[in-house]
């Protein structure tokens, strides 16, 4: 009898979380039982019995950070081994989830076939993470002992996630139907974006993401 893997995702965003439950379910190796929008809420499912052994877990979530919950799981169960799934992809974010244990760092925007395939490494000892964090990790090493690391960006999860979707090339009603906000919800944020980094384009902003300045 193959061994079935049970696996959490806490996740806010509930069409999100569902369906990445759903797909997971359907994995003969797999079973996601527990699909929930707080850390408080998954270590109330594990009071209750239920032990993950992996943990898809977001940084932005109401109540406690993905991060000082993953701190506090890896704490009192360190054989539990977590995956980040979020929108951000700046440097303080990646690092600091690395060092708080973290087995791997995926984007959001990876597909259902490769989050499943980041498990599969998990579960052989490995550490996946999306190309552009790996690059970016990457880059850190390379970097000169000297070099300053650069400020938060200061852009919040929605435009995290926006920007994604420019650098991924979409349009401004892809990004909406991605995100489930109107368009001129994404106009708004992108007006934001550019007050907060300071540019006047779209290009402009891509530039900034492939640098690594935000």
């Amino acid at each position: 009898m193959s061994t079935v893997y049970p696996i959490a995702i806490v996740e806010d965003n509930v069409k999100i979380r569902d369906l990445i439950q759903q797909f997971l379910n359907l994995q003969p190796d797999m079973a996601c039982p527990v699909a929930v929008g707080s850390v408080e809420a998954l270590l109330g499912k594990i009071k209750e019995g239920f032990m993950p052994q992996i943990v898809l877990m977001d940084i932005d979530l109401e109540g406690m950070s993905g991060i000082d919950g993953m701190k506090l799981i890896r704490g009192q169960y360190p054989d539990v081994e977590i995956i980040m799934l979020t929108v951000y992809h700046d440097s303080h974010k990646i690092f600091n989830s690395l060092r708080a244990g973290a087995s791997g760092y995926l984007l959001k925007h990876t597909s259902l076939p490769e989050i499943k395939e980041a498990i599969d490494v998990v579960l052989a000892g490995g550490s996946p993470m999306s190309p552009q964090i790996a690059r970016k990790v990457i880059a850190h090493f390379n970097a000169p002992e000297d070099a300053v690391e650069k400020p938060d960006s200061g852009l919040t999860a929605r435009e995290q996630e926006i920007v994604v979707g420019l650098v991924d090339g979409l349009s401004y009603k892809m990004i909406a139907d991605r995100m489930d906000i109107s368009i001129d919800t994404v106009r708004a944020h992108i007006r934001n974006i550019y007050k907060k980094l300071h540019v006047n384009s779209k290009a402009e902003v891509i530039a900034k993401s492939l640098r690594g300045e935000i």
